[in-house]
């Protein structure tokens, strides 16, 4: 039997007021659908085959197995799906973790709802949506002195330090634990030859390494 021509879009997200949100937006919209909605990967995985949705709007932060994990086995159970990924987080570790699992963009939950609609089209016509803020993150990775001693995680958490995050927000936010954030910090002063917090910050934007 031959499918409509509608985009059919999945939600996986485990916020149910969020969740049934984009659900009432996105299938309110004309030529769009709702294929299915799950609040955890593990629940998708009963039946999202059978849903085949073309778009799957993904959250990072889940129950269980998280969005950025989720991620390779979702396109393995339908590798012709787009995978947007829709979060709070913009860390840039979890933005190249999405987009090397086979992520086809990367959106903020602060992007407005017709912006959300329009990046569900832009996917399915071959675009790679990203939020603006997003967009100039990955821009500007490439701009970095290539010579850095700094791993991409130590990169990352160092400029996390340099907003202000505590050790502890970043543990949480990257999903890593207390000791593993010290540790890279640890190696951080090590590499960069300094001894405070300041120094490093001060050190890695005088040499572009963040």
């Amino acid at each position: 039997m031959k499918r409509d021509l509608d985009i059919h879009v999945a939600i996986i997200e485990d916020d149910e007021t969020i969740r049934e949100g984009y659900a009432f937006l996105i299938g309110n919209t004309k030529g769009y659908k709702i294929a299915g909605t799950y609040p955890s990967y593990e629940d998708a995985a009963k039946k999202i085959v059978t849903d085949n949705p073309d778009v799957i709007l993904l959250d990072v932060e889940l129950p269980g197995l998280s969005g950025i994990e989720a991620l390779p086995k979702l396109k393995k159970l339908l590798p012709e799906t787009h995978v947007l990924i829709l979060t709070v987080y913009e860390q840039e570790m979890l933005i190249f973790r999405a987009l090397g699992n086979g992520a086809a963009g990367y959106l903020t939950k602060n992007t407005p709802p017709e912006k959300i609609v329009a990046a569900i089209h832009e996917v399915m016509e071959g675009g790679g949506p990203m939020s603006a803020h997003i967009a100039r993150m990955v821009i500007s990775s490439f701009k970095r002195n290539e010579a850095t001693p700094l791993t991409r995680r130590e990169t990352e958490i160092l400029e996390q330090i340099a907003t202000g995050k505590s050790r502890k927000r970043i543990a949480e936010e990257l999903f890593i634990d207390l000791e593993t954030v010290k540790s890279h910090i640890k190696n951080i002063y090590h590499k960069l030859d300094v001894h405070s917090k300041a120094d490093a910050i001060k050190a890695a934007r005088d040499n572009k390494f963040i």
